[in-house]
């Protein structure tokens, strides 16, 4: 493999982002606290036994492209698919599209962690929001939509964390604050990409209207040491 989306999750976990992960050349993971993503040089057989001794019994963790049988002393908890999704290379918007969102930081990590579990847009964890630029919509001082940055390989820049509170939906929040994000990174070089379930047809529409293109589709899974 040697296009950095191909592996993204060892590309980033032992390159840009190895300050915030731990394990060996055989395995890594995000520190706890953070998404609870693993990777592996070789996702297609991947190592579980290098990567055992930096997990904890119980904890859930997020691995792609490898579709094996359960190794000894893991489970799998969930078994299905995903989209990865480029930006096409048009140009973004010439203005900000959501100049009243904030960026967040450390005190705004719980109120996002409960945004997360309560919209579900992926891996999440308290200290998700330091893993890249996140912003934040308010009303009434409180947060109702977020969207941030998450791994990084190349020029690679991925966005996810991207989800509104039910009750505020249908006001444009999400897409603003993408192409903020959008915006940001193609200022700086970089190339926009994305994740999202295969099931979730109408999210993928979604950002196939906004510009993104399908760079593959891949097994995801859901594992957890026991």
């Amino acid at each position: 493999m040697t296009h950095p989306l191909d592996n993204i999750f060892w590309n980033c976990l032992h390159g840009p982002h190895r300050h915030l992960s731990t394990g060996t050349d055989r395995a890594r993971r995000y520190a706890p606290g953070l998404s609870p993503i693993v990777g592996f040089p070789d996702p297609e057989r991947p190592d579980f036994a290098a990567l055992r001794p930096f997990c904890t019994p119980g904890e859930q963790f997020y691995c792609d492209v490898w579709s094996g049988p359960a190794p000894d002393g893991w489970r799998i908890e969930v078994d299905a698919k995903m989209f990865r999704l480029a930006w096409d290379g048009r140009p973004g918007p010439a203005d900000d599209p959501a100049p009243d969102a904030l960026p967040l930081g450390p005190a705004h990590a719980e109120e996002a962690l409960a945004l997360a579990r309560l919209t579900r847009p992926g891996p999440f964890g308290l200290r998700t929001i330091e893993m890249g630029e996140y912003f934040g919509c308010f009303e009434d001082g409180r947060l109702v939509a977020m969207a941030g940055e998450r791994t990084t390989a190349g020029r690679y820049r991925e966005i996810s964390g991207v989800c509104t509170h039910p009750g505020h939906q249908g006001r444009g929040y999400a897409k603003r604050l993408m192409q903020k994000l959008i915006m940001r990174q193609l200022a700086r070089g970089e190339i926009p990409f994305l994740h999202v379930m295969s099931a979730n047809q109408a999210a993928h529409d979604f950002y196939l209207r906004m510009g993104f293109r399908d760079y593959g589709e891949t097994v995801v899974r859901v594992v957890t040491p026991v």
